[in-house]
């Protein structure tokens, strides 16, 4: 039972897990020549969240992440069946430059206050339009999204904050979850006799229990109301992009498993606990008073066994500095544990399951969800290939867990185990190949197989502009047909960096003659189409600049594409690397 129940969650979450949160490493730390993943998704990047909504105002947040950054004058609001009024926009930060002259700009943590004429308060929808860039070089294309406000609003609300009530039914599940476990689950017939008196079932104890899981869970909602504020203040939505900040989480997040792993305990200090636990005991039982007061103190006198993950769940929310969603989500944290409790002061132990080897299987869950969650932040700071192997090394542990190479399993659930363990085993080794070919998608861990370079050499012919994924194809395919390679430099009228690639870079007398053998392209993505959109989706680039080398079959040489801004030693490096690939294959 222990291995099939690990079996059933690791064999189907971990991988899965690996991509919930596309996170891509940093050049800070060291990475590959495709500098892709040196930048977020455009909607990670800058986060936005409604936060209030009355009939006379809407109040927004945008989050932007470390080193990323909004203009000001690119915001634009539209809602239909409303009048808006002239958004009030805090004072943001001065930048010049000498092709946009003087802009404002926001970094960090910025709320919009938008007036809104809405008696009647109808539901509306609201379309928030913006564009930034990232410090870095990277110019993202306009962007728009829409909020429902009004009916159905908080939902769509709450999903773009944080809030989300999928996260909360989660932490109601991890709560119950934690509380099957070896040093939880045998303190319900002690608390409950505290608590009851030993009197289970009736409506009378319905209610003591939930006198007791009340107060209980509310101390869980005022520890992650106060840590929702708390990384508000600090921005750590935002700096969680920063290696000093991510890597101490991770760090955290792995000795809270190794807690879980039982190699040793998280307890208060002994001189806040033992004070706690004097009070608690001379706390009288049978009374709805003392049950409150026990249940708000057990909030703090909580299990070893329940410490870590409330301590990972408490960086989690102190990361999303939401402080309504903390409260709201610890709180279903409390009641996910507390439900045991009532089942038993309503119909017994007959409602319970007996504690047994399985409880040692839920505890070790959790310190494996606490390791991918460390692997998780790390990826965001380490080479893509390093954190694929970390998730292949996570899959290989789990699986010699489960008893892939033990060879004595006799009854039918320990094969299953085994054959559930030999499933991530496989996994764990494609992720360790995949990462060794510079591989870094979890989900897709082996690399699809290159095509061969042309030794055809190539003619010189000069910058074609292009604005259409049609006009793009065609000009690929005549470059193919004529064994010819490519340089695509993808561009836009807003983007500064690509001017300073285009004059510095691309214009420079040491780099013009190393592009006569190129065809050169230059796609214009200024209107920011769907069309165009969808090509950069394809390219699985976030927005200009960015320089895409092709060999004469029109194949993308993807390890030495330019993605954001560049100096010229640096692309004379790239222009080095293209021509030893195809020397290579000669």
């Amino acid at each position: 039972m222990r291995r099939l129940l690990s079996l059933l969650l690791l064999a189907f979450a971990l991988p899965a897990f690996a991509g919930l949160f596309d996170a891509r490493p940093s050049a800070t730390l060291g990475g590959p020549l495709n500098n892709t993943a040196d930048f977020l998704p455009v909607r990670e990047a800058f986060q936005l969240s409604l936060t209030e909504a009355t009939a006379e105002r809407i109040e927004l947040r945008f989050v932007a992440a470390e080193g990323y950054y909004l203009y000001r004058h690119r915001f634009d609001f539209a809602a239909d069946g409303v009048t808006l009024g002239e958004p009030q926009l805090p004072a943001g930060e001065h930048k010049t430059d000498e092709y946009f002259g003087d802009v404002e700009v926001y970094y960090g943590v910025m709320d919009i206050v938008l007036p809104v004429d809405n008696p009647d308060e109808r539901p509306f929808t609201l379309q928030v339009s913006y564009q930034g860039c990232a410090d870095k070089g990277l110019c993202y294309p306009p962007e728009t999204e829409t909020l429902t406000i009004g009916a159905g609003s908080e939902t769509a609300s709450e999903e773009r904050g944080g809030l989300s009530w999928r996260v909360i039914v989660l932490f109601f599940l991890a709560g119950l979850g934690l509380t099957f476990t070896p040093c939880v689950l045998p303190m319900l017939p002690i608390l409950s006799g505290v608590v009851l008196r030993g009197q289970t079932g009736g409506l009378r104890s319905f209610l003591l229990s939930l006198a007791y899981v009340l107060p209980m869970a509310a101390g869980f909602a005022v520890l992650g109301a106060l840590m929702g504020l708390f990384g508000a203040e600090l921005n750590l939505q935002a700096r969680m992009q920063s290696p000093w900040v991510l890597v101490p989480f991770a760090l955290f997040f792995g000795l809270f498993a190794l807690a879980m792993f039982g190699l040793f305990d998280l307890r208060l200090p002994r001189a806040i606990s033992a004070p706690l636990d004097r009070l608690a005991g001379q706390t009288r039982g049978g009374s709805f008073t003392g049950a409150a007061v026990l249940g708000l103190l057990s909030s703090l006198l909580v299990s070893p066994c329940v410490t870590a993950p409330l301590a990972g769940a408490l960086l989690y929310i102190s990361a999303s500095g939401d402080a309504l969603g903390g409260g709201l989500q610890l709180f279903a944290l409390g009641l996910g544990m507390g439900t045991p409790l009532v089942l038993f002061a309503t119909g017994g132990g007959a409602l319970l399951p007996r504690s047994g080897p399985w409880m040692i299987a839920v505890r070790n869950l959790f310190g494996v969800l606490l390791l991918a969650v460390a692997v998780w932040l790390l990826e965001r700071v380490l080479p893509g290939p390093i954190s694929l192997a970390l998730w292949g090394a996570l899959a290989a542990g789990s699986a010699l867990f489960l008893g892939t190479l033990e060879f004595t399993a006799k009854t039918s659930r320990q094969k299953l185990a085994q054959l559930g363990g030999l499933m991530l085993l496989v996994y764990a080794l494609a992720a360790w190949v995949g990462a060794l070919q510079g591989a870094s998608d979890p989900l897709r861990p082996l690399p699809a197989a290159g095509g061969s370079f042309s030794s055809v050499q190539p003619q010189g012919e000069g910058w074609y502009t292009i604005t259409t994924p049609a006009e793009l194809d065609a000009q690929l395919a005549a470059a193919r047909n004529a064994a010819q390679p490519v340089l695509l430099d993808w561009y836009a009228d807003w983007c500064i960096s690509c001017k300073v690639i285009e004059r510095e870079v691309l214009a420079n007398p040491q780099i013009v003659p190393r592009l006569a053998g190129y065809r050169l392209l230059r796609f214009d993505v200024t209107a920011s189409n769907a069309e165009q959109r969808a090509l950069l989706d394809r390219y699985r680039l976030f927005g200009p600049p960015a320089l895409l080398f092709f060999d004469g079959r029109a194949e993308e040489l993807a390890e030495i594409r330019v993605v954001g801004e560049i100096d010229v030693a640096a692309f004379s490096s790239r222009l080095d690397r293209a021509e030893t690939l195809i020397q290579e294959v000669r």
